[in-house]
């Protein structure tokens, strides 16, 4: 039986923005605005220059609110380029696919094979001894285990699943299409393509189970390589399975914990080493990222005097660095030593109120009580709520911070 390769991509959300960081620069924003079809675009690189025999697409090609026709012909075009590299390609559609009216109407060339919407189907490639299983969603919201409903696997061949799930739960995730990996065990495939979950994960690799994860990190929640996964079949089963990074953007959350510094120039020092530390990992690619200046410092009081001082020169330390790093947010999250928690200072009793206010809970309840009326003036979604969340979060800790400044400034 002969040695063949194919690619294992999933939730490409080709076109959808990428959040928090447009408002920061419009140069960025220019770069940014397609890096979901340069990601694309590696990928279909990615199949042509291993040559490989198919590519498997497991849901999510678009946003469900996308509505303009120009992403569709980007991705038939790329259809059709792949074509003319002898290269097929089977597709299973997500929720949003199944959202989106655009979606039912697009051609494509025939190299592209959609599956069913209606129940599992099997597709034979009997020139490589290959059986591909799967359905698409009808509608978006698919509570059904489809995967208890897929056929047995063919004898003989290579069997993989094409899957659109949230397998038996992943945080951030609808629980859509529910399964769990006794299910998937189950059936007796030789490979799972699954999609949804926007991390990479290799569930299994007896047989293998894998969440092939987005192409491209669309927000500060998706850090780290984003790309697909480059599978190498020999005699019917997986002799390697690898990880490709293809994303053109990095996200990254950075910590800097500035415990052990004992002055500024200690923390631009410790600023400048998260960086290029960053810059590295995201290995020539733009990096857009949050970073955190935290821990329990005898500087915190001078810090938080001169918060917007200090975020500047991080800024100004990331330009200096390389032109290719966006900021989107500078968090200052440092404490008072823990000795100074007996100060005795104007300072030291502040710090203890709120303490004692952070464990109240009637206060916890007030706080409550007034963000549900800021709730009901907001727009119903995702970002609306973790914009709340936030705020209850980090509402003492930044009442805090201000009464600190304002003692410092004092004493200036």
């Amino acid at each position: 039986m002969a040695a063949f390769r194919f690619v294992h991509a999933a939730d490409l959300h080709i076109d959808s923005p990428l959040l928090g960081l447009a408002s920061r620069s419009e140069e960025f924003a220019a770069r940014i605005d397609d890096a979901s079809r340069q990601a694309f675009d590696n990928l279909v690189s990615l199949a042509k220059e291993e040559e490989c025999r198919f590519v498997l697409l497991s849901g999510d090609l678009v946003d469900g609110q996308w509505r303009d026709f120009r992403t569709g012909l980007f991705f038939a075009d790329r259809m059709r380029r792949l074509k003319d590299a002898g290269i097929s390609v089977f597709i299973v559609l997500g929720n949003h696919d199944a959202e989106n009216p655009f979606m039912r109407r697009l051609e494509l060339a025939d190299n592209v094979r959609v599956l069913s919407r209606r129940e599992p189907e099997t597709l034979r490639l009997d020139d490589l001894t290959v059986a591909i299983h799967g359905r698409s969603f009808p509608q978006r919201d698919v509570t059904e285990n489809f995967a208890r409903t897929y056929p047995a696997p063919v004898a003989g061949y290579f069997n993989i699943g094409l899957l659109h799930t949230a397998c038996d739960g992943r945080e951030g995730h609808a629980l859509y299409a529910p399964c769990t990996i006794e299910d998937l065990v189950n059936r007796g495939y030789d490979y799972w393509a699954l999609g949804h979950v926007h991390a990479y994960e290799m569930v299994s690799s007896d047989p293998y189970i894998v969440f092939s994860g987005n192409l491209q990190g669309r927000h500060v929640r998706e850090v780290g390589p984003k790309g697909a996964i480059l599978v190498t079949v020999e005699d019917n089963r997986v002799v390697e399975a690898v990880h490709r990074p293809l994303d053109v953007i990095r996200w990254s959350v950075e910590n800097v914990d500035i415990s052990a510094c004992t002055d500024v120039d200690a923390v631009r020092n410790q600023v400048r080493e998260s960086l290029l530390r960053a810059v590295n990992l995201a290995d020539g690619r733009g990096l857009a990222l949050q970073m955190r200046v935290c821990g329990s410092s005898a500087l915190h009081d001078e810090i938080v005097a001169h918060e917007v001082a200090l975020s500047e020169e991080i800024q100004t330390i990331a330009a200096a660095i390389s032109d290719g790093i966006w900021i989107g947010e500078i968090e200052i999250d440092t404490a008072p030593p823990r000795e100074a928690a007996t100060d005795p200072t104007i300072a030291g009793r502040i710090r203890a109120i709120v303490e004692e206010l952070r464990n109240e809970p009637s206060f916890a309840e007030s706080l409550d009580r007034a963000l549900a009326d800021v709730r009901q003036k907001l727009p119903a979604s995702a970002q609306a709520g973790d914009f709340l969340v936030k705020i209850r979060s980090e509402a003492l800790a930044r009442a805090a911070r201000l009464s600190a400044a304002l003692i410092a400034s004092a004493k200036e």
